[in-house]
């Protein structure tokens, strides 16, 4: 008798191989189609889970303790209360803390102020240093899932606030706060068109193009790192080695725990050691390279909690970076 060796089973690049290009270059455009008509399809309260918590904060609040409570809650944002208009008046992201650095180093003799300054008066802050204004896009929570994002591309808004009207008082109600990485991961967990997106990352357009991005280093001073989020309008930082290999990343949101307090006498530390500080909740750094497809970057987005990949090449040096907005813009207005 004979033993007859077992067939190894196939695998998923095997099945991506025996694609011809144009089998592939179909599918994407299928797929792509089809999560389209699903965000069309869904509202933004579908996305909402069962039960959450929202923190909303009064801005007469002042901004060193919405600084604290953001970290108290483990968030790093919150819809804006005016109570005097009863109205949302925008949301706080990190963004807003790092203008107020901004604003007393370019103001040092009103730095004694900077305990008296509430949430309200954040706005004469951005209007001195020339800076965008407090985020005040908003949705209501049963328009449809594809025009959130389309408004949050249009506003440049990683975060979307769902208002409601109270049907009495006709009082704005604050629902919740939309996300693009709750988006997608719901896009991802719901929708399995998501693995018809087979087209390499180098041939799609928005995704593959090679950005030039600021970097820094271990030793690179904090302020500095504070300059090139603001001068970039970005959310983070990568940090090279002297071979320009991606080690880590320094984020707008890691500026808080170095800020706690209203201790602002730190910003002088090195990267590396105010890394020491960073929150509990870093997410880690996720990498890509251009030969990746965005079926694997959906499955991942599915299993992890991510803002951006960074593109590495085959020796891990920095090539560009993926933001979530990048994918969105692609899903919604890509492969036409």
């Amino acid at each position: 008798m004979t033993d007859i060796a077992p067939q190894s089973a196939a695998t998923p690049n095997d099945y991506i191989l025996s694609l011809s290009p144009e089998q592939i270059e179909h599918d994407q455009k299928i797929g792509i189609k089809a999560i389209r008509l699903f965000l069309q399809s869904k509202t933004s309260y579908d996305v909402l889970p069962v039960s959450y918590r929202l923190i909303v904060l009064d801005t007469s609040l002042l901004v060193k303790k919405s600084l604290n409570i953001l970290l108290q809650n483990n968030i790093v944002s919150a819809p804006l209360w005016n109570n005097q208009t009863s109205r949302f008046a925008g949301l706080l992201t990190s963004s807003d803390f790092i203008n107020v650095i901004q604003y007393y180093l370019q103001f040092p003799e009103k730095f004694e102020l900077v305990d008296q300054l509430t949430l309200g008066g954040l706005r004469e802050i951005e209007k001195a240093i020339g800076v965008d204004q407090i985020e005040t896009a908003s949705i209501h929570p049963f328009k449809s899932l594809y025009e959130a994002c389309v408004k949050m591309l249009e506003s440049k808004a990683r975060r979307i606030p769902l208002i409601d009207e109270d049907e009495k008082t006709k009082r704005e109600i604050v629902v919740s706060v939309l996300t693009q990485y709750r988006i997608l991961k719901f896009v991802a967990l719901n929708c399995k068109e998501t693995k018809m997106l087979l087209k390499p990352l180098k041939n799609l357009s928005g995704l593959g193009d090679v950005k030039k991005l600021s970097t820094c280093t271990m030793d690179t001073p904090v302020i500095e790192v504070i300059h090139l989020l603001t001068e970039n309008s970005v959310s983070s930082i990568p940090i090279v080695d002297g071979q320009g290999k991606l080690i880590n990343v320094y984020e707008a949101v890691d500026i808080l725990a170095l800020v706690k307090g209203g201790m602002y006498t730190d910003l002088d530390l090195s990267v590396g050691d105010a890394l020491l500080r960073r929150l509990e909740e870093f997410e880690g750094v996720h990498t890509c390279t251009l030969n990746d497809r965005l079926s694997t970057i959906m499955d991942t987005i599915r299993k992890s909690r991510l803002h951006r990949l960074f593109v590495v090449d085959d020796e891990g040096k920095l090539v560009s970076v993926i933001t979530l907005s990048d994918i969105l813009n692609y899903i919604l207005f890509g492969e036409d």
